[in-house]
């Protein structure tokens, strides 16, 4: 299993400087989680950017990583406001590898519980889970990318039918 870091909120650290949250070109939250759990996978920074400021060259960089990986199993940490893009666009490359897309509405620096909880359902959701596909783990519920949306008026993810 691969983890791939894109950045998004998950990541994002206070900037005391310019009173800002921005997303750090490292893999810290991503770092603690395992650390806590004591679990040893690869992980990958590949894009450190806020969702929203990801473009299609972003979404290249993220399937030509997994295209070239040994790995068929990946969980990607991802900004939420265009999740639903990526995992749609990796949806139309990939079939014969598991890619699981997990985020979190709030950054680990200020609510590490969100992001523990994403992180640890979408890898514990790799290994009971044989079946290829690409998935999206957000607020307790795991299922193909097209089952799962981000609803902005409630300030969390749903299942849709």
């Amino acid at each position: 299993m691969l983890i791939l870091n894109s950045g998004g909120t998950f990541n994002k650290r206070y900037n005391q400087i310019n009173g800002e949250l921005e997303v750090p070109y490292d893999n810290y939250a991503i770092e603690k989680i395992l650390e806590s759990i004591n679990v040893d996978y690869d992980l990958a920074g590949v894009v450190y950017k806020d969702s929203l400021e990801m473009d299609v060259n972003d979404r290249k960089m993220l399937a030509n990583i997994i295209m070239e990986s040994k790995d068929d199993t990946f969980i990607i940490v991802h900004g939420t406001d265009t999740i639903h893009e990526t995992s749609e666009f990796l949806s139309e490359i990939f079939e014969d590898r598991k890619i699981i897309l997990t985020g979190a509405m709030k950054p680990f620096e200020i609510d590490n519980i969100e992001s523990a909880i994403n992180l640890g359902i979408a890898i514990g959701f790799c290994q009971a889970k044989e079946q290829n596909g690409v998935y999206i783990c957000m607020n307790g519920h795991v299922g193909m990318w097209n089952t799962i949306v981000k609803n902005r008026a409630k300030g969390k993810f749903e299942l849709v039918k």
